[in-house]
């Protein structure tokens, strides 16, 4: 089914607000088998919200609609709706009297023109907002159908997965199954290239390869007529990408990787220490954001300098003056040192160049080392990355460190 997007609020026409709604439904919607054709943003404008809605469904089935639904004068995307698809507003009992629940709860007086929100189009579908005041809606008129949320992140979101979802699910005749496989190490390019066996030719089911932010991704999805026929052909299909690239796979669940690593550790009772130096403790940061792992995170060091690397890691003077601080000697001596202070299971190093200055042609920006103290022996990982960017280069250093981790205690 053909759909677009359109964003409502003349603040994002100023680009006082990022607009993050329309990166998440456009992910959500492609994930589903709806073919997202246009992006479209408008002001509070009522005679330009109409004519975009028309325009939209001279080529679409479906528009979902992001703001306009408040209380104020100018939210009016609801009311644009209601005439464009030929119905009226009704009061709808059930959303006044969960408006008043919420405004006692929150021991606050309900002004009048909060009122304006109980009121949907009569033959609307309505979708209760369990984050905010502001109900959603579909509305569905000669196989045009609007759906109509709520502006503010936090409620929309919730309101798709919770109640847009389903609707969607349950108005499509057939089911749609799939999965996403998330690697590292891997390029798109490249990744391409192993699955053109697969993709060559493809109907049902379907391969897409998607680049992100270091990483990549590879969504596998079939439309059949029940759940177990889809599920049944994305589980085939993933096995035949595996035999390709099963070797960069490290979740065929669509996690992030630092989950997957602190789910093993947890499992298996590992212990981790960390000792940074170029990363400046978005390492550590990134395992702490896990719920749960202070059953197995024990310390993290940020030893920036030379002379932390020698006073809290024990990295020898002469191995620093020999190699320098960007080296696998240092990241060898950083991870053993951390592994005689800690006792950890687990110990993870990394030294490198973030940039964007300091490099050379010798150890250019982007160059990491990163050192690992597992069962008694030690390993490093030499990684070049291109020179994108300072934060793009320290957050690829914690990607590699966190793949370093999995691998080892995966073997």
């Amino acid at each position: 089914m053909k759909s677009a997007i359109l964003s409502v609020g003349t603040e994002l026409l100023f680009g006082q607000i990022t607009n993050t709604n329309t990166v998440f439904l456009s992910q959500k919607l492609n994930l589903l088998g709806f073919d997202v054709m246009y992006h479209y943003t408008v002001g509070d404008n009522p005679r330009r919200l109409e004519e975009i809605i028309k325009l939209a469904f001279q080529d679409c089935d479906l528009i979902l609609t992001t703001g306009g639904l408040g209380p104020t004068q100018d939210d009016l995307t609801k009311e644009i709706a209601c005439r464009t698809l030929g119905d009226e507003l009704v009061l709808h009992e059930a959303s006044m009297k969960r408006l008043e629940r919420n405004f006692r709860q929150m021991n606050r007086p309900m002004t009048e023109n909060n009122r304006k929100q109980a009121y949907m189009p009569s033959r609307a579908v309505v979708f209760e907002n369990d984050q905010g005041t502001a109900p959603g809606f579909a509305l569905e008129k000669d196989g045009k159908t609007i759906i109509c949320m709520p502006g503010p992140p936090r409620e929309m979101t919730a309101m798709f997965e919770n109640k847009v979802m389903p609707y969607l699910e349950e108005q499509s005749e057939s089911t749609i199954y799939y999965r996403m496989i998330r690697m590292f190490g891997i390029g798109e390019s490249m990744l391409e290239t192993r699955l053109l066996p697969l993709i060559d030719g493809q109907t049902d089911p379907t391969l897409a390869t998607y680049a992100k932010e270091g990483e990549c991704c590879l969504r596998i999805a079939s439309k059949r007529p029940s759940r177990a026929e889809a599920k049944a052909a994305v589980d085939s299909m993933l096995e035949k990408a595996r035999r390709l690239i099963g070797e960069y796979i490290y979740s065929c669940d669509d996690e992030e990787l630092v989950c997957v690593v602190a789910k093993k550790l947890m499992e298996r009772k590992l212990t981790l220490s960390s000792a940074e130096s170029c990363t400046g403790g978005m390492f550590s940061a990134a395992v702490t954001g896990i719920s749960g792992i202070s059953q197995v995170f024990d310390r993290a060091l940020v030893t920036y300098s030379n002379e932390a690397k020698m006073q809290e890691l024990g990295v020898k003077k002469e191995t620093l003056e020999a190699y320098g601080a960007v080296s696998e000697e240092t990241a060898r001596e950083m991870a053993e040192g951390l592994r005689r202070v800690s006792g950890s299971d687990v110990c993870i190093s990394v030294t490198g160049i973030a940039g964007p200055e300091g490099g050379s042609l010798e150890k250019p920006v982007g160059l990491v080392y990163i050192g690992a103290c597992y069962q008694g022996k030690t390993y490093c990982r030499k990684v070049q990355t291109r020179n994108v960017s300072r934060n793009w280069n320290r957050n690829y250093a914690v990607l590699s460190m966190l793949d370093v981790i999995n691998r080892l205690i995966s073997d």
